[in-house]
């Protein structure tokens, strides 16, 4: 009811520009209602928009909205964190290669090797060190032995990253 109230009062002065126009030139009242016409659809169309904005508010869709939110560490796959953690720990010390960072690579070499060569990395270890490399073989052959410096330097990010592009290679 308010809304209408609002476009009557916006159609008043185009209504009464239009009685003064045709009191002062009745020879062009033909021109003169197209005019008038044309405004009182234009605020018609407008008063339309406005209720349907009013109805169906513009927020985004809860897609958009996911897309504006950056990645928290809750909402980030739990492998994924384990997995950065185990190669942050991994250049702390040895202790950590050996035991939380070798065992997912031996997974990993394991996986590529069965599923892409058809070779076990225990059964036929010759043919594994030959598609792994030897700095690859030496941090994920089954017979490695513990750290005798636990303490000692882990692994640098330059051979982190010749591992990993040696397994993408597989």
């Amino acid at each position: 009811m308010r809304r209408t109230r609002e476009v009557a009062k916006l159609l008043l002065f185009p209504t009464i520009g239009v009685g003064v126009a045709l009191a002062l030139a009745p020879d062009r009242a033909e021109l003169e209602i197209h005019v008038w016409l044309l405004v009182a659809l234009v605020v018609a169309l407008l008063a339309f928009l406005a209720a349907v904005l009013a109805a169906y508010p513009s927020t985004p869709s809860p897609f958009v909205m996911s897309l504006r939110q950056p990645l928290s560490a809750a909402s980030r796959p739990a492998a994924l964190a384990r997995l950065e953690r185990e190669v942050s720990m991994a250049g702390s010390t040895e202790f950590d290669v050996h035991f939380f960072l070798r065992p997912t690579l031996i997974d990993l070499a394991g996986g590529l090797l069965s599923s892409r060569r058809g070779i076990d990395l225990e059964e036929d270890p010759a043919r594994a060190r030959a598609v792994l490399g030897d700095d690859v073989w030496e941090l994920v052959r089954p017979d490695r032995p513990q750290p005798f410096e636990r303490l000692g330097t882990g692994i640098d990010p330059a051979r982190l990253e010749s591992v990993v592009s040696t397994l993408e290679r597989i």
